[in-house]
């Protein structure tokens, strides 16, 4: 992946299409045919009730090309995906696929070069050099072939401009540009503006016509480090094991998508081209577009520039027979996060009536909400955590219970707790609402997801990775609405027996712990003010202009009284039947350590005629769901779902306000389970990095982190205290959100019916304020953990909020961005992940953070370290980056749309800062005349030089203290210092 592997998000029910089963029809525009795009004929398939109103196009080479018209901004985002991932790299090749998907960024014989003639002939010995290095055993032959690679490839960077195509993306205003490889596909993401389609289009069938692996060596190192990080995440180790488990013949077990470290150190150059050139063709591929299209316009844009690629034959993948597993295979999997255990199973490919069935069976078991696992362990508190979700792929799809034990638990109790769970299911013990509330609740999150789309192009990717008709994608829901209670139990017991692969997450030392070792990479030239002539052509081209749309809040949102003096803020839903409802108190867990708790204590509570778990129910029957939320300064009640359930559920979850019951074996089991979740978090080393120490280096010791009851506090609560904290929440002064269908008048009324308050509400206590240190002198915090890679935090701290900075702040990200990406990672290797961020203040009054970081392997600290000080305070010009940078913020903003209930919270925001009006109006004012000289002066006032605190997270044995004793003075964070407990 270019910029962090993604996950697959499973396809399931919520993310298919609902509409009623109507027979498929093909369509076709009325125009004549003729040879050239301008005039030709374009067939296209329609589905009747589709609520994406989808025109589905193939053209004559075989290129699918889906498109959808939703116009909630002048934007469009786009996939590219390629039928082909993880499981067609060869078997002495594996990570090839993922490989070349980075290779893709990098330009064509056109775009990112200086001298396509010359540097052609340097890119050929490097090809030739790495298949030598490839045959070659010998360690010291290798060794100083690498050297001849390293200096061959010093030579073909002088000819390369890196990074044009990004450079080009942001200019153009576009967002996410990005892509992932998995075992099935490889999709290419973007999302830009409407006025740079045509431009955009162009561009794309370049770089799919012609990929050209330049500066492959670096790249490599950052795909190295890609892959420690992979050996640092216990949680990518354990499905690894699964995996290879499930399917010890299928290329989705015996292979991984980034590769194993042997054939990562023995790259094929020659490889790469020959998957490109086999998969990469038109016949194999698809563009998903969903945004503020014209159909018409768009089909020819594309069918001119893709409709150039040719088709070929494709090879057949013949999918490997798994036989069936016998008995429950074992394994084990040791590092430093808290343990933890699952079970998994194999099922057919995403296609199959019976893997449908699996979606059902996995929402019965575990749906957030009403699921099996949820009443009967997470709800009473029986484990500390569990969860069930079925991963669907094209040929086998897997199923995954799990879960995280509670202080003195063993594995194997959970391990049964959740066997128990799936035998209910085995034996049709559940209640027959169960279903019809699934299919009734996914169809919210169906219509709640197409409000985005990202998630309305990632339907089209998903139907044609699979090779599903869209008719039958689309009609996918109808199917699984029809799903039968005795069809759950059957497929149950046919699939979910003692044919499991177990695995127990322990914490320890891992004894089989490798990395991929540093290989000597000198930096190679990046360029910056280099164009290529392709570059020139193509930003010499105008498009059409967008005139940006900001916010006004006196107009955009609706306000009103409800009783007690209530402020009510609202806009209206005119897209579905779903609504947003929030409750917001101006108090939080700073104010009072014990509302967090109380908050937390609310779902385990029933009310004086429903239990915890009927109530549960009752609101997944509903198609409704509540959600308290505390943090240091505010309170969110939440309830969100269908607006015509909203009366009975408002009134629901009033009563549960208003009447919770006590419920002290509830409050021992939730304390004795934060006990245990606050152990675990010491061995997460995120929370370490980005909230401990984050916390301490800001306020010290005593911080918003650390400031939680102590254990003897815990212990010492009494239920009743925690029910009347909890019914007092809606006693202090608080302002109402809505976002929803109701218009004004119908709207008041029913809150006013159903808000239950008293005549006088009571004002919020002032907040508990921490002082923010002022980081005098550098220092060196670290903390041990168990770790391949080191990861790095530099922050400095900065002046206080104030509006008129932002224009430049928000510039100076944008040209700082680029620059820190391309030293760190493309030019120095350094780094597989690594930013720079100036970031405002959330609230008045409170200071802004330079925060910095850089994660990479532990013997690479030394450069590190040198390459971001120096970036921070010496701030390279590169005028085609800054040009970039303002065209960027130009495009971006002019393109944006706040929208829906975004409004609602853009402005909460707003008033947190003490401002009045979008914020964006601003920047995108200053943009277009914004100075280097302006920036440089903001650069040396407030970032160069800057007093820091550099927080690390590293391996004791690994790490090089005498190098980070020239940062200033080192000291050792224990956890309970950071973490207070």
């Amino acid at each position: 992946m270019k910029k962090g592997l993604s996950l697959f998000l499973v396809v399931s029910a919520i993310s298919l299409t609902q509409c009623k089963n109507e027979a498929y029809q093909s369509q076709s525009t009325t125009e004549t045919a003729a040879a050239t795009p301008e005039k030709k004929e374009y067939k296209y398939e329609t589905v009747p009730g589709d609520p994406l109103n989808a025109r589905v196009y193939t053209l004559d080479n075989g290129l699918k090309v889906y498109l959808t018209d939703y116009e909630d901004a002048p934007r469009i985002q786009t996939f590219i995906a390629v039928r082909a991932g993880s499981k067609n790299d060869p078997a002495d090749a594996t990570g090839l696929a993922h490989y070349l998907e980075h290779m893709v960024f990098k330009g064509t014989s056109e775009l990112g070069t200086q001298d396509w003639a010359k540097e052609k002939v340097e890119l050929d010995k490097i090809e030739a050099l790495y298949e030598k290095y490839r045959a070659t055993k010998d360690e010291a032959a290798r060794k100083k072939i690498y050297h001849q690679i390293d200096s061959v490839s010093g030579v073909a960077a002088k000819y390369a401009v890196a990074n044009e195509y990004d450079k080009i993306l942001g200019a153009i205003g576009a967002k996410g540009t990005n892509a992932y490889t998995w075992v099935d596909q490889t999709v290419y993401t973007n999302n830009i503006p409407s006025n740079q389609l045509e431009r955009w289009v162009a561009l794309e069938a370049d770089r799919f016509g012609d990929m050209v692996p330049r500066i492959f060596h670096t790249e490599l190192e950052a795909v190295y480090e890609e892959k420690n990080r992979t050996l640092d995440s216990d949680g990518r180790k354990v499905a690894e094991v699964i995996n290879t488990a499930l399917f010890p013949t299928h290329q989705y077990g015996t292979q991984t998508t980034i590769g194993t470290i042997e054939h990562l150190k023995n790259p094929s150059i020659t490889e790469i081209k020959k998957y490109y050139n086999t998969y990469y063709v038109p016949n194999n591929m698809a563009i998903a577009l969903s945004g503020d299209i014209d159909f018409d316009q768009t089909i020819r844009l594309i069918d001119a520039e893709f409709g150039k690629l040719q088709k070929k034959p494709l090879p057949e993948f013949k999918v490997a027979q798994e036989q069936p597993i016998q008995k429950p295979i074992v394994k084990e999997v040791l590092g430093p996060d808290a343990e933890n255990v699952s079970v998994s199973y194999r099922f057919p490919g995403i296609t199959t009536r019976e893997t449908l069935v699996l979606q059902m069976i996995s929402n019965i078991l575990y749906n957030g909400q009403a699921g099996l696992i949820d009443l009967n362990l997470n709800q009473q508190q029986k484990v500390l955590q569990a969860y069930a979700y079925d991963t669907q792929m094209k040929d086998y799809s897997t199923f995954r219970v799990g879960g995280a034990p509670r202080q003195g638990q063993s594995l194997d109790q959970v391990k049964d707790m959740l066997l128990a769970q799936i035998e209910l299911v085995k034996q049709g013990k559940f209640e027959d609402w169960v279903i019809p509330a699934i299919v009734n609740n996914n169809k919210i999150s169906l219509m709640e997801s197409y409000e985005d789309n990202s998630n309305r192009a990632d339907a089209f990717v998903s139907a044609f990775i699979y090779g599903m008709d869209w008719k039958d994608y689309v009609n996918r829901p109808d199917e699984f609405a029809k799903i039968t209670k005795q069809e759950v139990v059957d497929v149950a017991n046919k699939y979910l027996g003692n044919n499991y692969v177990l695995v127990y997450k322990r914490t320890g030392k891992d004894p089989n712990a490798q990395k991929v070792e540093k290989p000597a990479i000198t930096p190679v030239a990046v360029n910056r003010d280099a164009q290529s002539a392709y570059y020139k052509e193509f930003m010499a081209k105008e498009a059409t202009a967008l005139e940006p749309v900001f916010v006004n809040y006196k107009e955009d949102i609706k306000e009103s009284k409800l009783k007690s003096n209530i402020p009510l803020l609202y806009t209206q839903n005119k897209e579905n039947g779903l609504f947003q409802l929030y409750y917001i108190l101006d108090m939080g867990t700073n104010n009072d350590p014990k509302l967090g708790m109380a908050v937390n204590y609310l779902k385990y509570l029933g009310n004086d005629k429903y239990t915890a778990e009927e109530l549960k129910k009752e609101f997944y029957k509903l198609g409704t769901s509540f959600n308290v939320f505390s943090s240091g300064d505010q309170v969110y009640v939440s309830l969100t779902g269908l607006d015509e359930n909203f009366e009975k559920g408002l009134a629901l979850f009033e009563s549960l306000l208003q009447n919770p019951k006590a419920d002290k074996e509830a409050l021992d089991n939730m304390v004795t389970g934060m006990l245990k979740a606050r152990s675990d978090a010491k061995k997460n080393k995120s929370v370490i990095l980005n909230q401990a120490m984050v916390n301490y280096a800001k306020y010290g010791a005593k911080n918003p982190f650390t400031t939680v009851l102590s254990e003897k506090e815990l212990k010492a609560l009494k239920p009743q205290e925690l029910v009347n904290i909890i019914k007092s929440i809606p006693t202090y002064e608080h302002r109402v959100l809505y976002y929803g269908p109701r218009e004004t008048d119908n709207l008041v009324a029913a809150l006013n019916a159903g808000h239950n308050v008293p005549a006088k509400l009571k004002p919020t206590p002032a907040e508990k304020v921490y002082a923010e240190l002022d980081i005098k002198q550098p220092t060196v915090y670290w903390a041990d953990y168990d770790m391949v890679q080191a990861e790095l935090l530099f922050l400095s701290k900065s002046v206080p909020y104030t509006a008129d900075i932002v224009p430049v702040v928000r510039m100076y990200n944008e040209y700082m961005g680029g620059i820190v990406f391309q030293e760190l990672r493309e030019s120095k290797a350094l780094a597989y992940s690594t930013y720079s961020v100036y970031s405002p203040a959330s609230k008045k009054n409170r200071s802004n953070y330079l925060q910095s970081y850089i994660g990479a392997q532990a013997d690479k600290l030394p450069e590190a370290m040198v390459g971001m000080q120096e970036l921070l305070n010496n701030m390279p010009l590169a005028d085609a980056n800054f040009e970039n940078a303002k065209a960027s913020l130009r495009n971006s903003i002019s393109s944006e749309r706040v929208t829906k209930s975004d409004i609602l919270f853009d402005y909460e925001r707003a008033k947190r800062l003490g401002i009045e009006h979008d914020i964006r109006e601003d920047v995108y004012k200053s943009a277009n005349s914004m100075t280097f000289d302006q920036m440089k002066e903001f650069q040396q006032k407030y970032i160069k030089n800057q007093p820091q605190a550099i927080l690390v997270i590293g391996s004791k044995d690994r790490l090089n203290f005498k190098e980070l004793e020239k940062y200033g003075k080192v000291k050792q964070l224990s956890l309970k210092e950071i973490f207070g407990y």
